[in-house]
């Protein structure tokens, strides 16, 4: 017989009735004081550390924390504040822009709809899945490189794809879990089960995993 992929129904609520009862309210690690400002620090944090965005935008979000005041700045000084990230050119492109529509279709509002978020400059169906799960809590799960290492390595749900495992673990976390699943994985994967040498004695689920590099 080959080896087990998949961990069964029983054993993911053990896994997430775990995870919960360890962290019962998970918080997020990307610093904001409004919607508008966390949705351009997820549009930011695209191939970029929590830490370094949260560096760079502190002083960004206190002179400017509405789109009409990102706009006041101006492309030259967002890309100066920002200029500590990956990709910062673009992505200050991309937050002026995604401003100038906020204002023009949205009232200055960030829109709690998948499809009206996607249509704004620089957010896709990951950063959407963040937005709608931290600002609208709705039950999504945006699948980074931490989720999708996860849900293979462990057998939460395998997939060949971010949007594959994304549908995978809708349909394999139980529901009472499924609003902070994204936090939990996301943090489990930051800090435990690292991409290189996972810490395995650190791990709730040690007994449950099906990787078979596991140390424990």
């Amino acid at each position: 017989m080959g080896r087990r992929k998949k961990l069964n129904a029983v054993e993911l609520e053990v896994v997430f009735r775990r995870f919960s009862n360890a962290n019962p309210n998970p918080q997020g690690e990307l610093e904001s004081v409004n919607v508008f400002t966390f949705l351009v620090a997820v549009v930011l944090s695209a191939q970029a550390t929590d830490e370094g965005v949260n560096k760079a935008t502190r002083k960004l979000f206190e002179a400017a924390d509405t789109p009409e005041r990102i706009l006041a700045l101006g492309e030259d000084t967002v890309r100066d504040q920002i200029r500590t990230i990956g990709l910062f050119r673009n992505k200050a492109k991309n937050v002026l822009a995604l401003s100038r529509e906020l204002i023009a279709k949205h009232g200055s509002q960030v829109p709690g709809n998948r499809e009206a978020l996607e249509a704004l400059p620089g957010v896709g169906r990951k950063t959407a899945n963040v937005v709608l799960n931290i600002c609208f809590g709705q039950p999504t799960i945006a699948v980074d490189t931490h989720l999708f290492r996860l849900a293979n390595r462990v057998g939460l749900a395998p997939g060949k794809n971010v949007l594959e495992v994304e549908k995978g673990l809708l349909k394999a976390v139980p529901k009472a879990y499924l609003l902070h699943a994204h936090h939990w994985l996301i943090l489990h994967g930051r800090y435990v089960c690292k991409a290189r040498k996972p810490e395995c004695e650190k791990c709730l689920i040690n007994d449950l995993c099906l990787f078979p590099g596991k140390s424990v």
